[in-house]
């Protein structure tokens, strides 16, 4: 057997033991003050799967190729119904025949595609892959065309990664507690500081991850009508918890105007008519009656924002500690692409590249004596 079908061959036989080992070799680290469990750098790669942009496939696509499909049948039926009326002038068959095929061909492309609808429909999922079946289609910006979301927990001390984990689920929005309370649980501390970029804002995943001891640090992003209208953003009206109000920045007291929900969330409006009708900076502000809502956890968003008021170098922290592992991984990876095939495969060879760069950065950190003298410990 050859080395390059060995090494598949490791990889799938032994996909089960691989987590468990990075955990040891996790907690080995921790025994021996690697990690400082104080911050917490939370990022997610997207990382290309074996399958072809071309063999991936969602609603929307399917939905184009069969309707484009249609408008060629149809085309292709008007051309045979003129051959036909040609070809017995004639005495001739051969361009019937030839787009009788064709029409065949294309018929039962057709239907492969609406075997494939049905299939998302059935199934709930947005997208289908043919070649890796759990690979999807990544966000554009990402420049991974099809591919697998790999999120890392990172400690700041020496960039040792202590949680990773691969899913199929394209953005990162949702991802931040489950990513760092199982660090934080193996770093075997009561509370530590997390830090993530803007891409895991979400405020229940924020809440959770507060509720679990991991202090999220996310800056919010800028998003909204009023944001591309270049109107006052949100956090430019200061909440006012005494009186469960905000203060605009024309300093006008705005309350409750309505109750309703958000996301199985209490939400609440809050404006004041009479003050925008009269407000000398309304156009920098609403082109008609400005309000503002709130989550009935958003307590947790602006404990949140003071902390990275005081803390604002800690975004920069966080972009220098996550960018080595994933660096470096990247390098090692075949053409920046995973080998194998299907979710539980991948998740195995991950954790067997994250293993690598963890031994790795050890032993540079102690150098080959002592981190033996440790393992045989």
């Amino acid at each position: 057997m050859s080395l390059q079908r060995r090494g598949p061959d490791f990889r799938r036989d032994n996909r089960v033991a691989f987590r468990g080992v990075f955990r040891q070799f996790v907690l080995l680290c921790r025994r021996l003050d690697l990690y400082g469990r104080e911050l917490l750098a939370v990022d997610g790669t997207r990382i290309k799967a074996g399958n072809n942009k071309d063999r991936n496939f969602t609603r929307a696509s399917l939905r184009a190729f069969i309707r484009t499909a249609d408008e060629r049948l149809n085309q292709y039926l008007e051309r045979l119904d003129h051959s036909d009326v040609e070809d017995g002038a004639t005495g001739g068959g051969a361009r019937t025949k030839n787009l009788a095929e064709k029409i065949a061909a294309l018929g039962e492309k057709r239907g492969r595609y609406q075997a494939m609808l049905a299939q998302l429909d059935r199934t709930g999922e947005d997208q289908i892959s043919l070649t890796d079946p759990d690979s999807r289609a990544m966000a554009a910006h990402t420049k991974v065309g099809v591919g697998y979301n790999i999120q890392v927990a990172v400690d700041a001390k020496h960039k040792l990664i202590v949680e990773q984990a691969v899913t199929n689920q394209v953005v990162d929005m949702g991802l931040l507690a489950e990513t760092a309370e199982p660090a934080r649980e193996i770093l075997d501390v009561e509370t530590i500081d997390v830090v993530a970029d803007r891409g895991y804002f979400k405020a229940e995943d924020i809440e959770a991850c507060e509720k679990a001891g991991c202090i999220p640090h996310v800056p919010r992003p800028q998003r909204g009508s009023s944001v591309r209208e270049g109107f006052f953003r949100k956090d430019e009206f200061r909440y006012d918890a005494e009186r469960d109000a905000y203060v605009c920045p024309a300093g006008k007291v705005l309350t409750p105007i309505r109750h309703g929900r958000l996301r199985d969330l209490a939400k609440v409006d809050y404006g004041n008519r009479g003050a925008c009708r009269d407000c000398p900076i309304r156009a920098r502000c609403t082109n008609d009656v400005r309000s503002v809502s709130r989550l009935e956890n958003e307590a947790v968003l602006d404990r949140m924002a003071e902390r990275l008021k005081k803390r604002p170098e800690i975004l920069d922290r966080r972009r220098e500690v996550v960018e080595h592992p994933f660096g470096s991984i990247k390098q090692w990876m075949h053409q920046g692409a995973f080998l194998m095939r299907g979710l539980a495969n991948v998740r195995a060879e991950f954790s067997l590249t994250a293993l690598a760069y963890n031994l790795r950065r050890a032993l540079n950190i102690l150098g080959v004596e002592a981190m033996t003298a440790a393992v045989a410990a």
